[in-house]
Order: structure tokens, then sequence, then C-alpha cells
């Protein structure tokens, strides 16, 4: 198998998603390959020897040597994301149409349109394709048609699944209901088996019962006919009672009622009542004592209910006992059994004729007497005055003489037995095996009245003899007379003749009806309903749920897929952008078309080695072997150089991220500008901006747009700074711009290898940076070469000014430059069309000469350099209070009641030095109140609050003197430098390691804030800290205290020692507890446990700024050697003190904070040393000069300043890098301090004699007077 199948396979592999189709065919030799690119729109390439999608290609030739993550990562994404092929085939070669690559070629949106140009030769000449015509396909259409296809994909598979979840879960719904269906008729069928088959055999039992009862009557008889020559119906059954008894036990039903009724033909009639008037005494005794009725005597039963005469009772006659006066047989009951009351009265049925007492008996004997033998029907039994049910009622003949088989035998007695239907069915279920619904019906209609017939046509519900039963386990209800089952069971039905007598028809008169019953069992909706289970729902909501999961996990995978796409797709695209940001668009393609030739020509090393395919064996190659080098010459190009002056020193007084800031923010600026311009922007070199004017496209005017550029740069940068100074604080404005500009000519080209990006070369860039380094702030010089080329644009006169001197330029000797104008008021140069130029700027003031910015220099919004530091400092304050109200929950306290506790501080009669204390309790640290400041993201303090804390911070800066040195810029640089420690305190993971041998019992009292003691657990400690670096100075008198002591002034008097300090505490203090900052007091302590930690705070950290007084700093050295003598991670575990040793630590700690931040020029950079150096000698200086202090501070102020470092500032920093609190800074602010040091050692002297000079320059009409010391 070849490399390019397997490399083929490989991409139908990695194309999962793209529904690649191909078709593959192997030729033993193949020396030229093609790959036919086809999509869903129709357009494609051929290319020879290589693949090219968008603006990406791959020589075949090379694609086994590179690795398969950079094939998928630059390749295969194109494919899923851009391209969606829709087939690959690979075929020899046989095509002479080459295409060449195709690029993005948008300059203002990358991945704007996917063209196809033609092939450029390009400025080096190196390729020499033919061209081809330009085709364009716009990439979001594509995208968009693409993305389409995909959504109708995902609805098809979305509704294919749907329609398959459905038809599942209906197949599987239906399928447990069949089954339970199947088992609901399969369990009806033999529960109604099983009814029939008790029911049946109960009638069997109860027919052979009766007939062996009647059996045994008649053969009795024909003894006792025999013995005593007594005949029919003179007979007495003897132990009536027992024998009935027996005969219900073996009919198996207790409930029955059966009685014996003599035929009595009419002549019999008076002999009969004259015999059961003789032997009804008889079996009544023997039925009464038997059956054990205790109410009555057998006397009593006899005289009370013996009716001596056959009767019936008359409806007509209120259902008084009537003779019978029809003639022909008549039969009376004479035994029956059981005996009953009735209304508590013995009931007697003795000489009742049955044949009146209903229709249905005498149609019933009618019946037996045709066929010799038994006939059944429906009667109502009555169980009690009001209540009857449906029952049987049984004739069983009993024949005279023993032989009963006779044909001619004579009926002398019928029994008569009556029987409840539901007897047949009770105990027919088990227990639990409910709703049978049981009808039985007989062939015989009901009788209504005399004379109607069996066998009537047209017969209603009404005329039949129904009933239904419902069959409940042992247990049977009637419901009711009439067939009463649920007709969708009627397929359902099983039936069977119950009773059958065999009587042949033709035995019976006509139109008589054989009495033969029915049994027909149907299923009940309760039956149906207990097979109904939730199987179904479960089994339907489990494959539903099955396939929901399969859909969720196609939808993960397809988002998982989508995801990858577009997240390879989007870091395409900014790489892409990325590539065109660094190059120019016609460099960014020769990169891909050389690339695309190294490949095609198998000059790729073994693995890839990064976007231009060469490792260090390239160097040396020559161009026959390796591609030429991407380089160009540019005769005439303008190369301008930006540099921030000031940014050094300013940058080592910031955090990082606020370099970064104004970094991003003011080259932001410039981008900006260029863009408008048609500059190119070359690069950034530290705090320098390079760019040019004239490549990669060549202009003609390329020094007039790159002087507008850098006039609009300059412009820019101070809109910019004096911006940026509300937010990054002090000194911000005082940030410039240097620029540089020269004209010539350039190599530019792309220097490859790691990190490869366009750059420029040769002497123009080296006169440039000259022309930068050699100017002056806020200014642009320009050389000769490229005022020449404004001058023949005819703007020498209103663009450029000769600089009075030449300049020394290493490399050139003197040189004559120029100073560019910050405005002008010409027209429009000559042959300018570019439309950038066509906008108008806004003029500025011209402000030829001017180095440095006034004091009062209005910048935004009409507000002076003051007023932008009011504004940062309130910034700065604001989030601190909001951290404050963050660790309350979020809500900002209530207008507290601590007026009286406001009122006892600072006014209790003794000086602020008095309430100094060398231990401050902080407070404890709370994870609770932690999270719930991480937790909260956006906390107002209120309008008011904010109003207020401006206004007090204005009213500070106010109170500020006009010193040199003790000033508002001062504070406010104080506090930035405490803001910068605050913030750079180290992660609190490196001081959990020192309390690794701690126990857990105690951490609670050790981690404060887990790793600064608890400075930075409580917001109010690191508020107040900032609080009192902006008024420790406020209202200084610009002398030291020692001065003030010995002027005597009334501040002295009051406080003796530490006057200013204690000066500027009051001061502070005494307008904040004023009313008109009740809110602001109300967002910084709620509690009196927060006003004393405030205060004691405040006077703590700005009497720490008194760094003059021996003794105090000897109590100082004392107490840090106290608290820090025995710091290391081995310590014994920690006692009872040692919350107090933490506090004593974080108080000691605060204090060294404030005074390394109140010298804190000291430990940054040179300038800034300087600068603050300088206007310190200017205060000291001007004291001298007005009779304020005693000696020239010029005569020791080198030897001072040495001093200061060896025994004050280098100890300092040394403190604060071993209490290991601030991280890098200290070790920052340790080195800054050796160097300027150092520095200072070096050029000390002289700087002195400079300050000299310049004091005189600017005083020269002050007098010094003579030194009083008051």
């Amino acid at each position: 198998m070849t490399p390019y199948y397997q490399i083929v396979k490989r991409i139908l592999t990695l194309s999962m998603f793209g529904f690649i189709e191909g078709s593959f065919y192997y030729y033993a030799r193949l020396p030229r390959l093609i790959v036919k690119i086809s999509t869903n729109r129709g357009w494609g390439c051929k290319c020879r020897g290589h693949v090219r999608l968008g603006s990406y290609f791959i020589g075949l030739r090379t694609l086994p040597k590179i690795s398969l993550a950079v094939f998928s990562k630059e390749i295969i994404s194109l494919l899923h994301n851009s391209l969606w092929l829709s087939s690959i085939a690979i075929m020899p070669y046989n095509s002479s149409v080459d295409e060449d690559m195709r690029s993005v070629t948008s300059r203002k949106s990358h991945f704007t349109q996917l063209s196809v140009p033609t092939s450029s030769s390009g400025r080096s000449g190196s390729s020499s394709e033919p061209t081809a015509q330009r085709e364009v396909v716009s990439l979001p259409k594509v995208g968009k048609q693409e993305d389409a296809n995909v959504l109708r994909a995902r609805c098809l598979v979305a509704l294919i699944l749907l329609l398959a979840v459905t038809g599942v879960a209906t197949a599987a719904n239906l399928l447990v209901k069949q089954q339970e269906q199947s088992d609901f008729e399969n369990q009806f069928k033999a529960h109604a088996t099983q009814v029939l088959t008790v029911a049946r055999s109960r009638a069997d039992q109860l027919t052979d019962a009766l007939d062996s009862f009647a059996s045994s009557i008649g053969a009795h008889a024909a003894a006792e006919q025999a013995l005593l020559n007594t005949t029919w119906p003179f007979h007495t059954i003897p132990e009536w009672s027992v024998q009935a008894q027996k005969l219900l036990q073996l009919a198996g039903e207790d409930n029955l009622a059966v009685g014996v009724a003599h035929v009595i033909q009419e002549d019999e009639r008076d002999l009969w009542n004259s015999y059961t008037i003789q032997q009804n005494p008889l079996w009544y005794k023997e039925s009464v004592d038997y059956e054990g009725y205790t109410e009555f005597t057998a006397e009593e039963l006899i005289n009370n209910s013996t009716i001596p005469f056959v009767h019936f009772y008359d409806p007509n006659n209120g259902f008084q006992p009537s003779p019978v006066s029809r003639p022909g047989e008549v039969l009376p009951f004479f035994q029956t059994y059981p005996l009953g009351l009735f209304l508590g009265n013995p009931v007697l049925l003795t000489n009742l004729d049955v044949l009146l007492a209903s229709q249905q008996a005498e149609v019933l004997y009618r019946i037996t007497k045709a066929t010799r033998g038994p006939s059944i029907g429906f009667t109502r039994i009555a169980m009690d005055a009001e209540t009857t049910i449906p029952g049987s009622q049984i004739l069983q003949p009993i024949f005279h003489g023993a032989d009963t088989a006779a044909d001619d035998r004579k009926i002398g007695a019928v029994v008569v037995l009556r029987l409840p239907w539901m007897g047949y069915f009770k105990n027919a279920l088990a227990e639990g095996e409910d709703g049978i619904v049981v009808v039985l019906e007989s062939a015989c209609p009901k009788l209504v009245e005399e004379g109607v017939k069996y066998g009537r046509e047209n017969l209603t519900d009404s005329d039949r003899n129904i009933i239904s039963y419902q069959v409940d386990g042992p247990s049977a209800v009637l419901l009711g007379d009439s067939d009463l089952h649920d007709p969708k069971y009627e397929t359902l039905v099983v039936s069977e003749v119950f009773i059958d007598l065999r009587i042949d028809p033709a035995q019976l008169p006509e139109g008589t009806c054989v009495p033969t019953l029915t049994l027909r069992v149907y299923p009940s909706a309760e039956l149906e309903e207990s097979f109904h289970t939730d199987q179904s729902i479960i089994y339907t909501v489990v494959v539903v749920a099955i396939f929901v999961f399969t859909c969720l996990v196609f939808l993960l995978y397809d988002f998982s897929v989508g995801r990858r796409q577009r997240t390879v797709m989007d870091r395409i695209a900014k790489q892409d952008r990325i590539v065109s940001d660094v190059f120019p668009t016609a460099i960014r393609d020769r990169l891909y078309e050389n690339q695309a030739k190294n490949m095609m020509n198998g000059n790729g090393a073994e693995e890839y080695d990064g976007p231009f395919g060469f490792d260090e064996t390239f160097y040396g190659r020559s161009s026959e072997v390796g591609s030429a080098p991407l380089a160009d010459l540019f005769p005439s190009v303008t190369v301008v150089f930006a540099d921030l002056v000031g940014f050094t020193a300013w940058s080592s007084a910031r955090e990082p991220h606020q370099v970064f800031i104004l970094l991003e923010t003011i080259y932001g600026a410039f981008d900006k500008l260029a863009y408008r311009h048609g500059v190119f922007k070359v690069e950034t070199v530290g705090d320098c901006y390079v760019s040019a004017a004239g490549l990669p496209e060549p202009t003609d005017d390329h020094a007039v747009v790159a002087c507008r550029f850098a006039r609009d740069c300059l412009k820019k940068m101070k809109d910019v700074s004096l911006k940026l100074e509300v937010s990054l604080g002090p000194d911000t404005s005082d940030l410039d711009l240097r620029t540089g500009i020269h004209s010539g000519q350039v190599t530019a080209g792309v220097l490859r290898g790691q990190r490869s990006r366009f750059q420029l070369f040769g002497d123009t860039m080296n006169t440039a940076a000259r022309m930068e380094s050699s100017g002056e702030r806020n200014r642009i010089q320009i050389s000769q070469v490229t005022a020449g080329l404004l001058s023949e644009a005819g703007l020498a006169t209103t663009w450029i000014i000769p600089r009075s001197t030449k300049m020394f330029v290493k490399g050139k000797g003197q040189m004559q430059t120029y100073w560019l104008r910050k405005s002008n008021k010409s027209t429009k140069p000559k042959g300018a069309e570019r439309q950038s130029e066509m906008d108008t700027l806004e003029e500025t003031a011209e402000t030829e000469g001017s180095s440095e910015r006034t004091e009062d220099d209005s910048g935004i919004e009409g507000m002076n350099r003051t007023e932008r530091l009011v504004e940062w400092n309130v910034e700065v304050l604001t989030s601190l209070l909001e951290q404050i109200v963050a660790s309350r929950a979020g809500v900002v306290g209530q207008t507290h009641t601590l007026s009286e506790a406001e009122k006892k501080i600072g006014i209790s009669g003794g000086t602020v030095l008095e309430e100094f204390t060398p231990v401050i309790p902080l407070k404890r640290f709370d994870t609770e109140e932690l999270e719930r400041r991480q937790r909260t993201t956006a906390v107002d303090i209120g309008e008011e609050a904010k109003y207020q804390l401006r206004q007090y911070v204005s009213t500070v800066s106010g109170m500020y003197p006009d010193n040199a040195f003790h000033n508002f810029d001062h504070a406010s640089h104080v506090t930035a430098s405490v803001k910068k420690l605050l913030a750079r305190i180290v992660n609190i993971d490196e001081r959990n390691g020192l309390a690794a041998s701690i126990p857990t019992d105690s951490m609670d009292l050790v981690d404060l804030a887990g790793h600064s003691y608890g400075i930075t657990s409580d917001p109010l400690t690191q508020f107040t800290v900032v609080f009192s670096a902006l008024i420790h100075d406020v209202d200084h008198p610009g002398v030291p205290n020692t001065q003030l002591v010995e002027e005597k002034s009334p501040w002295a008097q009051i406080y003796q020692k530490s006057v200013a300090e204690q000066k500027s505490v009051d001061i502070a203090w005494d307008m904040l507890m004023s009313d008109d900052y009740a809110a602001l007091r109300t967002c910084i302590y709620e509690t009196e446990d927060e006003l004393r930690r405030f205060r004691q705070l405040v006077v703590n950290t700005v009497l720490a700024t008194d760094i003059a007084d021996k003794e105090l700093q000897a109590l100082r050295k004392a107490r840090w050697e106290t608290a820090f003598s025995n710091v290391d991670s081995t310590a014994e575990p920690l006692d009872d003190t040692t919350v107090e040793s933490e506090d004593r630590k974080a108080t000691i700690v605060i204090e060294h904070l404030i005074q390394a931040s109140d010298v804190s020029h000291t430990m940054q950079h040179w300038h800034i040393f300087k600068k603050w150096n300088e206007l310190f000698f200017m205060e000291c200086y001007g004291a001298y000069k007005a009779g304020r202090a005693e000696s020239d501070p010029s005569k020791n102020w080198y030897k001072g300043e040495i001093g200061f470092f060896d025994f004050y500032v280098i100890p300092l920093a040394k403190k604060l890098q071993s209490c290991g609190v601030f991280g890098v800074s200290s070790d920052e602010y340790l080195n800054y301090a050796q160097a300027n040091r150092d520095e200072w050692v070096r050029e000390g002297e002289a700087l002195v004699e400079q300050y000299v000079s310049r004091f005189k320059a600017r005083n020269s009409n002050l007098t010094v007077p003579r030194y009083t010391g008051k």
C-alpha cells in the first residue's frame, strides 16, 4: 500500500463529520497525482502535486513527513468547518491547468472572502507559474450554506430519532398492553371454568341428594303400607327433621327450605284434614325439639299456627287463609324444614296449597306429572317481611309403592326444595379472585298472570328469567334481575347449560317450556383493571429514557465536535489575524506560497519544524536548494520612532497590571491612528513605538503621512495620559512622547525562525533612532532628508523649524535637524490622496519650545492636576470602602448611634501621641466573611457617601500648603506606594506552609488573614493605612518638628513632639467627625469596636512617619526585634499569646509599610529619586533662605543622603524583605535603594550644585534673613 493511499485513508478517518465520499484508484506507479476537490457549491481546484484548501495547502509528496497533530490542526479543521467536502477522488494527473495558492485578501476583516487569485511573481520574482482567472467565493456565504446543511442534517437525525423513539415506545406500550390483555383473558377463562365447575358440581350434588331423599321416603311409605296397610297420602315421614338435615348436608348448602307436599284428591280432603290434626303434634314436637326452639312449646305452636284445612292466602281478603274450593287435586304442605319465625311468631306451612302459592309451582307440577321426573324453575325467596331474593324451586316426585321405575307409577307426594341461586356460586373462587359476572338464564319466561304459557314469542328483557351475580372470591353478590354484564366483554363469554333435566318436549303439554337453565360467565371491568398495571408506562418511560439518553449522548458528542470545530476555526481565524497583524498581506501570502514550494520540492524536514518548514540545516543553502528569504528593498520609506519619556521611572512605582494598562491604552490609540493614516506598525521595543510609512505599499507622500501621524500621536499621548492619571495615579500626566523621524531606504522582510516577524533593517532605522534619542520630550525631531521631502510637498514654512544647533549623531557626525511643528494652518498637502488625510484634525495651541507642562495644565473635562489626583485618591478609597461594605454582606450600614463615642475620641485632654499603643488588636480571620466578599461582585456605597468622600479628599488637598515636597502630590505618591505594597502581599498558600506544624485547633488563632498577620483579613485596616497616607502631612509647615519646637509655635507648645504628625491627625480627624461626612463614616465603621480600631490605626500609622525623633525610632527598632527575632517555620506550637504576637507583628508591619511609602522615592527608579530629592532640597533650602533653618543644607546634603541610605533606607528595605509579607516588592525596593545609593555616590555632588543653581535662578531676588531660631 502506497503512502498516498494511507494519507487519504487518514483524511477519511479524521473527517467523520465531513460527509466525505471517496473513490480510490490504486496504481503501481503514480508519478503525479491530482486531488480533485468539489464542494456543495461546485467550486474547487486542481493542484499539481499538492492539496490546496482555502489559504492552506500542503504537498502530497511531503504529507507523510508531517505529524498527524499538525495535519489535523492545519488541514482537517478547515475541511470540517469551511469546505465540508462532498467528494475526494485520486487519479493519474492528466491536466495542464495549474492553479496556485488562494488566500484571504481583505484588509479590514479576516476570513471575509475566500479568494482564488492568480499567482504573482512578487518582488523577489521567485514564482514562475502561469496565471489563471481570479475566482472569489464568499466564505461567510459558504459558511452559512454549510451551517444550513448541518442544521438540516441535525433536524433529519432529530426527526429520525423522534420517530424511532415514538415507534419503539408505542410498540413497547402495545406489547405490554397486549400481554396484559392476554393474561387477563387467560385468567378470566380459568376463573370462569372454575365457577362453572363448582356451580355444576353443586347442582348435580343437589339433584342426586334430592333423588335419594325422595326414593328413601317412597321406600319407607311402601314398607309402612305393607306393614300397616296405610296408603298415600296418609303417610308421615318419621324423624323428619333428621332426614331433612341430612338432605341439606348432602346438598352442601345450609340456606335451604324443604318440604313434602302430599297429592290430595278432591274426595280425600276431609280425611286429610283430620289426618293432619292427628299427626301434626307428633312431628311438630319432634322438629321443635330437634331444631332447639325454646320460646314456644309444641302445643303453643299447634294452637297458634295450625290451620286444619287445605288453604291459601287470599290477596282479596287481606291475605287471610281461605279454604281451597277449586275442584281436582290439591298439593298441601305437610312436613317442612326448618321451622321458622315470621314477625316474631312461628311459621307453619301445614295445609298450605303449593299449587296456589305460586303460578311457577303449578307449572312445575304439571311438568313433573307429565315427565314423572323432577322440574326446576325460578322463584322469589322471602328473607324478611320486605326483602326477597331470587332463588330456585325444585319439585321431586315421590311415587307410590316400591317400584319407582314402573311406567304406571303414581305420584303420592312431591318434595319441594327452595334454594337461593347465589348458593351455587359461593366459595367458587379463592380469596382475591374477584370480578366474575355470572348471568343465569332460564329457557322459560316469567309468568306474570294466569293463563300465560311458556314459549311465547317476542319476549322483552323484563319477561325473561335472568339473574346476574358478581362473584368476588368466596362471596357472591346479586347485581339484579337482568343481564347486567358489560357489553364490551361479549366476545369473552364462557357459556354452559347449567341444569338440563333431559326432558323430551313431546312429553309436555303443547306450549309448555322445557325448564333448562343456562349459565354465562363474563369478566368485569374490575377484573380487567387488576391486570392493567403501570408496566406499560414503565417500559415506555424506560425506552424513552434510553432513547433520550442516546440523544443526549449524540447531542453531547455533536456539541463537543461542534465546539472543537468552532475552537479550531476560531484559532485559525485568530492565528490568521495575528499573522496578518504581524506581516503585511503581500508578505503573508508569499510566506504561504514559499512554504508550499518547500514542501512540494521535498525540502521539508522529516518532522514539521514550524510555519516555514526548515531546521538548522537550512542555513547556508542556496536558493536553488531551498526557498529564498522573504526580503525586499524599499528605496523610499519614512520611519518613526516614538519613545515614552519618563516611563521607566513611572513603571518602577506601579504594579505590573498598571504598566500594561498604560502601554495597551497608549499603543492601542497609536494603532488606530496608524490604521487611519495608512502607516505600518513595525514593532514596539520596550516603551518605543516603531512605525513606517511607504511600505509595504510604496507611496509618494510617505514623509507627509509619517509626520502627520507623529503629530497626532503627540496630541493623543497628551490626552491619554491626562485621562489615565485618574485611574493610574500621580505622575501619569508627566509622561511625554519623544519622537524622531528619518526617511530613506530600508531592507524589509521576514527573519525566519522561532517567533519570526516582519522587520526593517538599514541605516534609515539607525538614523531614525538617533533622531528620537537626541530629541526632546514632547517634541518631534526630523532629519534633513525628511525635511527636504516636506519642502518638496510645499510644507517647509508651515511644518518645520530648523534646530538652532547641529546635533552630533553617533556614526554620522554633525547633523542639521529640524523640529516638526505641533500644528499648522496650511492647506492639505499637494498630491495627498489618502482618505485619512481628508479628515480634518482639531488644531491645538502652538507651544513651540515648550518641554514641560504647567501645574495648572487643563486636560480632560477642565480638571487640573490636583483635581485629577483627587479623583484618583477617591477611586482608590472607594474600592476599599466597597470591600468594607462587602464584608458586611453587601449592606451599607444604617445611621448608627455612635455620636457619643465619636465625641469622646480625641478630646480626652491628652495628645495624639499619648494614644499610641505598641499593639493594635486586629479583626480575627473569618472564613465566611472572606467567602462572602469573594462572592460579592458589585457593591455600591451610595451616591451620598461617594459625594462626601470626594468632598473630603478635595478639602484635604486644599489643606496641603504649597510646599515643594510636603504637598498633596507627595501625599498621593505615598498613597500609591501604600496601595502597591498592599497589593503585593504574598499569596496565602505561601504562608500556610509556615503553619504546617501548628495544631488544627490553633489555626483560627494564627490564620488571621492566612499570610499578612491580619492586615488583609480586614478591609478596614487596608482602608485606614491608605487613608493615613493621604492625611499624614496635612497642613505641613515645610520645616522639621525640631524647628517648630525651637520657634515655639502654638502647635509645638501643645504637642511637644511629632508636632506636624499630631497636628495632621487632629485636623483630618476633626474634619471627618463633622456632620458633613456622616454617610462616609457609616461606610467606614458601624460599631464602636470598629471606630476605636480605625482611630488607633490612624494614630499609629501617621505617627510612624516621624522618622526624625530618635527616641521613637529606638522604640520601633526594639519592638521590631521583639516581634520578628524568632520567625521561622519550625517554631513550637503557639501558646496563649499567639493572638497578641500576631497583632504586634501586624502593627509593626503597618508602621514600616507607611515609613517605606513615605520615603518610597528612595526605593524607586533613579529619576523618581532625583525628582523628589530635588524637591525636598528646595523645601529645606527655601526654609534656610527664609531664616527657618540654622545651617545651609547644601553643605552637608551629599553626605547626609549617603548616611540616610546607609542607616535608614537600606535597613528599612531589608526589614520589608525579612518580614516575608511583601513578596517581590521587598526585593524590588531593596535593589532600587542600593542602586540609588550607588548612583548618588557617583553623581550626588554634581546634583547638589545643580539644585543650588536652579534654586538661585528661580529665586534671584531672595535674600537670606538672619536665623533667630524663632
